[in-house]
């Protein structure tokens, strides 16, 4: 979710996704109410029809691999609900979500280039993700070029980053 910044209006139910990842979810989102449905049920079908259903191996992972599509549908229903298509506004040069950032870590001798996006961006990408409801992303987010965050790294120590840079992602 996006941190909320004075004087913006960004909304933290609101999922931003760009058109390529909106209309890939869309299509995800038919194919599990559709063919993927259809053959699940038919494979349930197909192992009532073998008896005893105690001991049936094919019906049980049929049927786990039913509750596993019926989460997803209901996962992707939820986010294209909120979904918000395009980038959030920012002023230029500051931390949002769709931006590239390069950080440099406090200490260390080692800098850090990503996307400010979501999981749904994630997986066609050019550059490495980080979600805004990340440590990391929530630190850095409404943050501009020269300025420092810290957050709580999953190992529980403190990590300050410097931004350096903030660019918009062009695909």
């Amino acid at each position: 979710m996006a941190s909320r910044r004075q004087g913006s209006a960004v909304n933290d139910a609101v999922k931003w996704l760009t058109q390529e990842a909106f209309d890939r979810t869309t299509a995800e989102l038919a194919d599990l109410e559709g063919p993927q449905r259809k053959e699940i049920t038919a494979r349930i079908e197909a192992a009532r029809e073998e008896g005893d259903l105690k001991e049936n191996g094919g019906y049980h992972a049929a049927k786990d691999d039913q509750g596993k599509n019926e989460a997803r549908i209901r996962q992707l229903k939820a986010l294209l609900k909120s979904a918000q298509i395009g980038i959030p506004e920012s002023a230029e040069g500051e931390v949002a979500h769709g931006k590239v950032v390069t950080v440099r870590f406090a200490g260390l001798d080692m800098e850090e280039t990503f996307l400010l996006a979501s999981r749904e961006e994630a997986a066609h990408a050019s550059v490495e993700v980080w979600s805004s409801s990340s440590p990391l992303g929530a630190a850095v987010t409404g943050k501009t070029v020269g300025d420092e965050a810290s957050y709580e790294a999953p190992n529980g120590k403190t990590m300050t980053v410097e931004i350096l840079k903030v660019e918009n992602y062009t695909h």
